[in-house]
């Protein structure tokens, strides 16, 4: 696999690690992918990728940002990708919306059989609207569409915000209650 093809590779895998990728505007997968970081090993032989320092991902709406990324691979296919940080973080505006989607972990982990990924050590996910998901750790079933959060072996506790919806008048603007 040549250079190019490699970061090809872990260009679209970590497309793949945005929490509710379903939701991501369509028009994003047909922008171009910046990636950018201190420095860049790619182990071909090894199935490995390693991204190093300041470590910035931009395609279309998706921002995401983490210390360190490493991707590991299986004859070309992506087993898994880490991306850690103080935090690590991704924003995307989902479809649809005129508010950004964020999420931050000190580490974030996709593993591509079991489509989810893990959100782990002070996980968040929330929106600007005030609806808020926070954990220890967070799982994102993106097969199922399922989030399973907390760890009851270490008392964890799961803290959700939701917002009241605003009742409507017949014009569209917000009446008080």
């Amino acid at each position: 696999m040549m250079l190019a093809d490699a970061v090809r590779l872990a260009c679209a895998v970590i497309l793949l690690c945005i929490p509710l990728p379903g939701l991501a505007l369509s028009s994003d997968r047909d922008q171009p992918i910046h990636i950018e970081a201190d420095s860049a090993i790619i182990k071909e032989k090894e199935g490995l990728s390693t991204y190093k320092g300041n470590v910035t991902i931009r395609q279309g709406t998706l921002k995401m940002h983490g210390d360190n990324m490493t991707l590991y691979s299986t004859d070309d296919n992506v087993d898994r990708v880490i991306l850690t940080g103080s935090p690590a973080t991704i924003v995307q505006r989902p479809e649809n919306s005129d508010q950004d989607l964020h999420a931050e972990a000190d580490q974030m982990e996709y593993h591509a059989a079991e489509e989810h990924i893990i959100l782990t050590g002070n996980a968040r996910i929330w929106q600007a609207d005030g609806k808020e998901f926070r954990s220890g750790k967070i799982i994102y079933n993106i097969r199922t569409n399922t989030v399973n959060a907390g760890d009851s072996v270490s008392g964890d506790r799961v803290h959700i915000t939701l917002q009241p919806k605003h009742k409507q008048a017949e014009n569209g603007e917000p009446v008080s209650e």
